[in-house]
């Protein structure tokens, strides 16, 4: 193993799996950095460390700020960023973001983290490998959706709710009867959106009481997979684990060699590297016979409970992780991947966590201070933790205080559960409340050491494991500690105090001071223990003080605000006072609310979202593109169509302006002053998948009427998912009497219209993208006439939405015109080709014109870059080739010669020789039409040896679309000039100049020039052919090949061609900047 000690590993995270990564991390020789909030300076993860990087936020927020630790990283000189579990571990924006910036992320690649960090794209991986998985949709649900798929259950079967994105059993709800389905919808999916950035939720059927199984996997960067086996998580409290066994007591090593195999598979299609677990459901038929078994999700990180992995295999999972992030092979990290490992003996992992469990079985947030603890060694046992005494408990973050992990190495699951027995007895944990006591009833339990347990083992069993039985001698006092919080005063009398009844980090707070509240409005949501809980308000007043903040954690029975009955509200007479011109009135503060929604400082979620993808939302794309403070928004107080399923509130904050920003903003006043108007338009991916809903189809009819009255060019976002089926509001059977489509494209030839598109853009949005007169396109770009959904409801097969169109395949084929890296790219390109529509620009620098000379070879049979001379003709940094992938025989760009701007087309040597094919002439067309639709000037630069013939030629059409480029020609009301670079032969170079060489506005030729009815070199062989076959030996023959040859080369020089004027002239190459002036002079004064 070569020497780790100049390698530098960042751990972004905390607790107790910071200290575990750094104690492997120590062991390579690596140099360990830690990370700390504000509120947590003293953390005990620091100890673990050999140094400790501050971060400048406080909370769970403060470890999520990926910004903020990458350019830590990249300031201390790190090479590795382990992200531990949790935060950013499953974040393919953050893996990718440390890959662009040279860092190692110690994980699965960013691929992997994309397909398997979207439940439902990790669904359709383990079906398309034939793995059984419980019914469920494919793509994510509406609320209407999901009653659908609820009512096609079998009676008595329940449904789960599941958010599409993170894990951990955030966001599950379980609906047992219609009734409960939108409540559990809406709850669903506002802690998917407030924990993973995103609301989109799908559906499985509910399997009863299952046994919980994972398999872990490892495998490296050569290929190589290895199953480490499996562990048991069936004892869980609302999805979240609380002991997890290895091996599963119980089950036939057949049925999990089944699994294993299967899981392989899966693995094997997806190219998997690194620690992942694979996690499954048994559902037990009748006794006697073999569960059936359920894949249920993918993790493509470190687990919580990897210990007991790591005791019956004896294998340092962190440390081989950390080695195969480097690089190294399994056999180099020392296992052996040929050779199935065995476990050695059983082990428990019990999570203590700190908690209060009441009697009915429900849970408090606990607040206090670890006065003391006393942990248990000896053989067989190992505490992870990051326990201090002395140090407050801080609930911002996870409740696990201790994992316990119990081992038995020869012995059985029993003598593993009395081991973790005796040791939970031998565990004291003071000043704090914590769940030993339920742990110890629980392994207690007669049931759970005969290994008859499912996942509601807790729940059906709540009213025996809650009943104290503490450790013998064991005083267990939660201490109180001083609150850092701002101290509230007493409540005035006459006033009524509104308090926070558990201790809560505080989410949202509604109303404002002044602001007047009707009984049970809501005032506030808290979450503890990974729930939201509303708060409101018991009686009608005004709000008179609020004594907290979003974001603070306040300790039960904190007060909140305090508020001033008002039963005679709207009784008194208002007074006669003069105009305040600061004041703002309740009108307008409930506008400015309302508006408060649109704008990305408070949709963090949404914006979360975006990164989450490296993408910007659609105001900051909007932003970037207009001028500052240009952007004029309209309808943005629309809404989706869908109150007769969903609350205003909801659809106010979670649909602003349906889902399409649209206005006018000045694009480029820089450089043409602020009356360059454009309307602009963007669909907001975080809205719905940017679908199109009924009112963000009735504001880009409206949009375009006034683009077509007033003039004005279209920029378009079109990312979205094409047609919305859950707005309910109107009676539409099918909507095909819509005139979106039909009203963009009757603008074609009237105004340029443009249209961007990045990630995944499908169905409607995909055909309002392709009616524009160009596309620019993002290298994630995913671009279909139908999604994945519809493709699969088609009968087409199942895709992952990065299959559909991806940009290598759009831009081959001609559909996108420009292709860039990102939307900033995008936005500046965007800039770049209005510019060119919108006047001419002062200055005009260019190369030193004598190089022109130089660019065609002397020798007539070498081929040549145009684009070289392209470059060197046009003004600096003015050239815009379009569609450069696509019909690459002719090249087709916007430049400037001297500021003004015009539209060129070139013939490639370097692509068939010149030779006009079906591709390139389609391409030529559509573009010389676009310039003649905005009166932009044709430069041609011709070096064809004509059009393209042959058997497999005419199959792609030659014949309609070559000839299009006469009737193209013939249609032009710009001006045309063409220069005859070196050949031009027959109908190709005709066509090059618009139908004949007299129909431009001058047809001039460099010395190089040729010129034929066809090429020089088969007009010798095809019109003296009995000359040649007459000549007698192969020498004389080819003696007089050369001559015939070289008499026609000399016959169809350029001097002959403007002696004879069938040109006008031929030119010093340095004077075809001048001819090209002249020429656009001459034209624009007639």
């Amino acid at each position: 193993m070569s020497d780790l000690s100049q390698r530098k590993l960042l751990i972004a995270n905390r607790g107790e799996i910071a200290m575990r990564i750094a104690r492997s991390a120590r062991t390579l020789g690596l140099t360990v950095y830690g990370l700390y909030a504000r509120d947590e300076a003293r953390a005990p993860h620091l100890r673990s460390m050999h140094h400790g990087l501050a971060l400048s936020g406080e909370g769970p927020a403060a470890y999520l700020n990926a910004e903020e630790i990458l350019h830590l990283a990249l300031e201390h000189g790190i090479d590795l960023i382990h992200p531990g579990y949790g935060f950013l571990s499953e974040q393919a924006t953050f893996a990718r973001q440390c890959s662009e910036k040279g860092l190692t992320f110690v994980g699965p690649s960013a691929r992997l983290l994309e397909v398997l960090g979207d439940k439902i794209s990790a669904r359709e991986v383990a079906i398309a490998c034939d793995l059984p998985t419980l019914p469920g949709s494919l793509e994510q649900v509406s609320l209407e959706q999901a009653r659908e798929f609820f009512r096609n259950l079998p009676a008595g079967t329940g449904m789960m709710l599941k958010p599409r994105a993170g894990g951990g059993g955030r966001g599950i709800r379980v609906v047992h009867s219609e009734e409960e389905l939108e409540a559990a919808y809406r709850a669903c999916q506002s802690e998917a959106r407030r924990n993973f950035g995103t609301e989109g939720l799908y559906v499985e059927m509910l399997l009863p009481h299952p046994r919980h199984i994972e398999l872990q996997l490892i495998g490296d960067q050569q290929g190589q997979l290895m199953a480490l086996g499996f562990r048991d998580c069936s004892i869980q409290r609302r999805y979240q684990k609380l002991v997890e066994i290895t091996p599963p007591p119980g089950l036939s090593a057949e049925l999990l060699d089944q699994i294993a195999q299967a899981t392989l598979k899966m693995a094997r299609k997806l190219k998997y590297h690194n620690l992942g677990t694979f996690e499954f459901l048994l559902a037990w038929p009748e006794q006697g016979q073999s569960p059936s078994w359920f894949f249920m999700e993918a993790n493509p990180r470190l687990q919580v409970e990897h210990t007991i992995t790591e005791a019956v295999y004896g294998i340092d999972l962190v440390r081989v992780q950390l080695l195969e992030s480097l690089g190294y092979s399994l056999q180099q990290a020392g296992l052996d991947p040929t050779t199935a490992p065995r476990p050695h003996g059983y082990a428990i992992q019990c999570r203590i966590n700190a908690e209060q469990l009441k009697q009915d079985g429900s849970l408090l947030p606990a607040s206090g201070s670890i006065t003391n603890f006393e942990l248990p060694a000896g053989p067989g046992l190992r505490v992870d933790h990051a326990l201090q005494a002395g140090l407050p408990f801080n609930s911002r973050y996870d409740s696990l205080l201790a994992k316990l992990i119990a081992h038995v190495p020869q012995g059985s699951f029993s003598e593993a559960v009395h081991l973790m027995q005796h040791a939970l007895a031998e565990t004291r944990i003071s000043g704090i409340s914590h769940n030993l006591p339920l742990l110890r009833n629980l392994l207690a339990h007669p049931l759970f050491e005969a290994a008859k347990f499912d996942t509601a083992f807790l729940s059906r069993h709540a009213a025996a494991l809650i009943q104290p039985l503490p450790a013998e001698g064991e005083q267990e006092q939660a201490v109180p500690i001083s609150s850092p919080e701002i101290a509230a005063p007493p409540v005035p009398e006459g006033m009524a105090g509104v308090y926070i009844p558990i201790t809560a980090t505080i989410l949202n707070i509604y109303p404002s001071v002044g602001q007047r509240v009707a009984a049970g409005q809501e005032l506030a949501v808290v979450e503890a223990m990974k729930m939201e809980s509303v708060i409101v308000a018991e009686v009608a007043g005004v709000v008179v003080d609020i004594f907290r903040q979003v974001g603070d954690v306040a300790g039960a029975g904190s007060l909140l605000m305090l508020i001033e009955p008002d039963e005679n509200a709207g009784e008194a007479q208002a007074r006669e006072q003069a105009p305040e011109l600061d004041a703002v009135r309740r009108d307008l503060e409930e506008l400015r609310k309302r508006k408060a929604y649109l704008y990305d400082q408070n949709r963090p979620e949404a914006v979360a979202k975006r990164r989450k993808h490296g993408q910007y939302t659609a105001r900051e794309n909007i932003a970037a593109l207009c001028d500052a403070d240009s952007f004029v928004e309209y309808g943005s107080l629309a809404i989706a169509a869908q109150r007769k399923r969903r609350e205003l509130e909801d659809l106010m904050r979670n649909t602003p302006a349906d889902g399409l920003i649209t206005g006018f903003g000045s694009i480029n006043g820089e450089l043409f002053g602020q009356l360059q108007k454009c309307l602009v338009m963007a669909y907001d991916f975080t809205v719905l998948a940017g679908t199109q809903g009924t009112f963000n189809h009735l504001k880009i009819d409206r949009m375009l009427q006034l683009a077509n009255q007033w003039k004005t060019p279209v920029v378009i976002f079109a990312e979205g998912g094409g047609g919305r089926p859950g707005d309910v509001d109107f009676p539409i059977i099918a909507g095909l009497n819509i005139m979106t489509w039909h009203s963009f494209s009757r603008l074609r030839g009237v105004v340029p219209r443009l249209s961007i598109v990045s990630r995944y853009c499908f169905a409607g949005n995909a055909a309002l993208a392709g009616c524009a007169d160009v596309i620019i396109a993002t290298e994630n770009v995913s671009l279909g006439m139908g999604g994945p959904a519809m493709i699969e409801g088609g009968g087409l097969g199942r895709y992952h939405p990065a299959e559909v169109g991806p940009a290598h395949v759009q831009t081959a084929n001609g559909v996108i015109d420009i292709l860039v890296k990102d939307e900033l790219e995008a936005v500046a390109a965007a800039k770049q080709y209005l510019s060119y529509f919108q006047g001419r620009l002062p200055g005009g620098a260019c190369e030193d014109q004598r190089i022109l000379r130089q660019l065609v070879p002397e020798n007539r049979r070498r081929a040549y870059d145009v684009r070289s001379i392209i470059r060197a003709l046009a003004d600096k940094e003015s050239v815009l080739e379009l569609r450069p992938h696509f019909g690459q025989g002719i090249i087709t760009a916007l430049l400037r010669i001297e500021g003004h701007p015009m539209g060129l087309i070139a013939n490639n040597p370097l692509h068939l020789g010149g030779a006009i094919d079906s591709e390139s002439a389609q391409k030529a067309c559509s573009f010389m039409e676009l310039c003649n639709d905005f009166g932009l000037p044709l430069l041609s630069l011709c070096d064809t040896p004509g059009i393209m013939v042959g058997p497999e030629a005419e199959k792609s059409g030659t014949v309609r679309h070559a000839s299009r480029l006469f009737v193209v020609g013939a249609s032009l009301k710009v001006p045309l000039f063409c220069m005859v670079l070196r050949k031009g032969y027959g109908l190709g170079a005709m066509a090059m100049a618009g139908g004949s060489f007299h129909v431009p506005a001058f047809t001039v030729a460099w010395p190089t020039g040729e010129f034929g009815a066809m090429g020089l070199e088969g007009a010798v062989k095809l019109g003296f052919k009995r000359e040649l076959e007459q000549a007698g030996s192969e020498q004389a023959r080819q003696a007089l090949y050369e001559q015939l040859l070289a008499s026609m080369y000399e016959r169809g020089k350029g001097t002959n061609m403007a002696a004879h004027l069938e040109i006008d002239e031929v030119i010093d190459p340095a004077e075809s900047r001048s001819w090209i002036l002249s020429g656009l002079q001459t034209c624009m004064a007639s």
